[in-house]
């Protein structure tokens, strides 16, 4: 029955600031550099390439924000709503928004009209594993670019919504997706890809933004080929990622998973692109003995050549799907520049940007069963080997192995929302939650398209009072500084702001304004379904203006066992909410 359930599931569709800076049509590579700078666009997922999605605006700020109200409010229509997980871009007087269903807008920025609407026709047979989700798009020129749920990537003239040019990435049939927005970074459009629980081989791909067209590929399982194209299209071998059969047994890494699905950052001091990468197929952490590299993991990317420069591996030989797609966000630590990651098995890494050394871990939710800690010497976690599922072949008729409580649940102590990081209180926000599973593992063998898990699990609430818990970080301490918690999982992002804000919506339909150094809730707003997705603001002349997507779904729902019971009597939706200050 549960082995039903989950094909089931996996099958369906499933003003101290600076002056805002004026462009002319067209967005640069300069422009992007300088994005989380001016505030006078929004041109990139994170807000800035760097992911701290920390804005130097102060017109919204501790002492004002009382006063937010909302200007307009646009309606994604139709009976498509399921999860909103995007995050709006604004420029030229336009804010471009992503829905679900593969459909994106450009909304008049002052009024709120709809400027145009592209929605993909997507095919019978897709298979998103956690809603039919899409994160955001990217701006390069006079284009507009995202991917699908069939894994193409489409680019749409700013002005008409007219298709400029289409690439097919992979086989959707195989359970290859897009849900991520892409990342333009030196002149490239960096993309990934979605469908680790169906065996896809993870990767990283750059293309040229004005036409599509192939630089490089690099695979994120060791075994695979990379490729080098020429401008007629033409590839050339860019050396095999890691070594065929060192960290995974006779061919599973043929099928591997390692999904790039949540895209990536850049750093232009550093000069590398830093992706996330998905869990190891199957779930079954039996089949595979060894690290299973490169899943699981961050690497760290040469824009140039593609070539991986480091990699960080979060949960080696992982057995509970606890993924290691989230962002790495850098900043500066001790005259150094670091990165962070809150990862989804509950600890929170620090790690040298340039070299992919370890420099601190901690945990930063209360529960951590599969490890004890972090070796910062080694880099490698302390495992708990009564905190991994038992294996198949030494259970009862080789049908199921032992059942074990795991904490945090396969969805993480952090999933798909993004945290912010704020430079002057030098604290992340992290949007957390408190919750467990029962798992067990499974025979399973991979069939193209199908279902590539091997495990069974139900997820289990950990506290009467709360799931979510939005906790201010210390990095160089380890510190949660501030907690608020929330009685459903946070599942949208953050944004953090120099008026000392910090912002985040719920599941139950608030966005909230908190004060950055003491989590003081200072202002909320029902937005009339669920919030999961990360706000952006931008001021436009004299007005500092807040955005953010409301539309209730994604994982939770389809996935949360006894958490989804929880929050069954939340209403799906689908529009974006843009605030300002009354006068």
């Amino acid at each position: 029955m549960q082995r039903k359930l989950i094909a089931s599931l996996l099958g369906v569709a499933l003003s101290s600031a600076a002056p805002a800076v004026v462009y002319a049509a067209g967005v640069t590579d300069a422009m992007i550099a300088k994005d989380a700078t001016n505030p006078g666009s929004v041109l990139s997922w994170g807000m800035g390439t760097q992911g701290q999605r920390f804005s130097p605006l102060t017109q919204i700020n501790t002492k004002t924000v009382s006063k937010l109200v909302p200007a307009w409010s646009f309606s994604f229509g139709g009976e498509k709503q399921r999860g909103q997980e995007s995050q709006p871009l604004i420029y030229n007087g336009k804010m471009f928004v992503t829905g679900s269903y593969s459909r994106i807008y450009a909304v008049d920025m002052k009024t709120g009209s709809k400027l145009w609407k592209y929605e993909h026709r997507l095919p019978d047979g897709i298979m998103p594993c956690c809603d039919v989700v899409n994160r955001g798009a990217a701006l390069y020129d006079n284009l507009v670019i995202f991917g699908t749920l069939d894994a193409q990537l489409i680019a749409l003239d700013q002005d008409t919504g007219k298709i400029v040019w289409k690439e097919k990435v992979d086989d959707y049939a195989a359970g290859y997706s897009m849900s991520a927005a892409p990342l333009i970074a030196k002149g490239l459009l960096l993309t990934g890809v979605s469908g680790g629980e169906f065996g896809v081989v993870g990767r990283v791909e750059a293309r040229d933004p004005k036409t599509g067209q192939l630089v490089w590929s690099r695979p994120m399982i060791e075994g695979h080929m990379g490729y080098k194209y020429d401008k007629d299209g033409k590839a050339t071998e860019n050396g095999i990622t890691g070594t065929t059969n060192k960290s995974w047994p006779g061919d599973l890494w043929k099928t591997g998973g390692g999904a790039t699905w949540l895209g990536g950052t850049y750093d232009p001091t550093t000069g590398l692109a830093y992706f996330g990468t998905g869990n190891p197929a199957p779930w079954n952490s039996h089949l595979r003995p060894g690290d299973n590299l490169y899943s699981a993991s961050t690497v760290a990317l040469d824009i140039d050549s593609g070539q991986i420069k480091w990699s960080y591996q979060t949960t080696p030989h992982d057995g509970w799907d606890y993924d290691g797609v989230n962002e790495f966000v850098t900043f500066d630590m001790d005259g150094k520049r670091m990165g962070g990651k809150a990862d989804r098995n509950g600890f929170f890494y620090v790690i040298d940007a340039k070299d992919g050394k370890l420099q601190n871990a901690f945990p930063f939710v209360n529960k951590i069963t599969w490890a004890s800690g972090i070796d910062l010497k080694t880099g490698r976690p302390k495992f708990l080997d009564k905190g991994r599922p038992g294996d198949p072949t030494k259970g009862e008729e080789g049908k199921k192995g032992a059942t074990v409580f795991a904490a945090p649940a396969f969805l993480g102590a952090k999933n798909q929302m993004p945290m912010a990081y704020n430079p002057q209180t030098k604290l992340f926000y992290v949007p957390a939650n408190e919750w467990g599973m029962d798992i067990w593992n499974e025979p399973v063998s991979y069939k193209k398209g199908g279902a590539f898990l091997g495990a069974g699990f139900t997820i289990h609430p950990l506290n009467e009072d709360y799931i979510g818990a939005m906790r201010a970080v210390d990095p160089k301490t380890g510190k949660i500084v501030w907690e608020i918690k929330n009685n459903a999982p946070l599942w949208g992002g953050v944004m953090t702001t120099a008026g000392g804000l910090v912002f985040y919506g719920t599941p139950e339909g608030f966005l909230k304004a908190v004060d950055a150094k003491s989590g003081k809730e200072l202002w909320k707003f029902q937005t009339g379904s669920g919030v999961v997705a990360p706000p952006v603001t931008w001021k436009d002349g004299d007005t500092q203006y807040v955005a953010v997507v409301s539309g209730w779904g994604g994982a939770v729902p389809l996935w949360g066992g006894e958490v989804a019971k929880k929050v069954n009597f939340l209403e799906q939706g689908g529009s974006v909410w843009v605030f300002k200050l009354a006068k």
